[in-house]
């Protein structure tokens, strides 16, 4: 039986690497092995910053939200648990989008929290 040499696999698998690393400086987009370096690293590195953003945003809805809770004379945490007790289940995206365009809705749910607080 005649032995099949890998040469079309080979070139398909380096082609895919170097048509991720399109764009790179030097070596970095020409060269097979410094390529797929850099693309296994810049592949790991989306994967965490994929993560990362989740935390960012949820990092910014706490600080808009307490902004406006304390703009109602009630802090984050208060107002959060004051929420719980009246078995509000708002998330912070919304409770976030609420401070910013629905002053009045969200000075509402505060009355509601400061009324189950006391």
């Amino acid at each position: 039986m005649a032995r099949i040499k890998g040469g079309l696999n080979a070139r398909k698998k380096h082609n895919r690497v170097l048509k991720l690393a399109k764009g790179y400086r030097g070596a970095r987009s020409k060269q097979y092995r410094v390529a797929k370096q850099s693309v296994m690293r810049a592949l790991a590195t989306s994967f965490a910053g994929r993560k990362e953003r989740k935390r960012q945003f949820r990092q910014l809805w706490i600080a808009r939200i307490n902004a406006a809770a304390r703009m109602n004379g009630i802090s984050y945490s208060r107002f959060m648990y004051g929420l719980k007790l009246a078995n509000v289940d708002i998330n912070r995206k919304m409770l976030s989008e609420m401070a910013i365009n629905d002053a009045e809705g969200f000075a509402a749910l505060a009355e509601v929290a400061k009324s189950k607080l006391a």
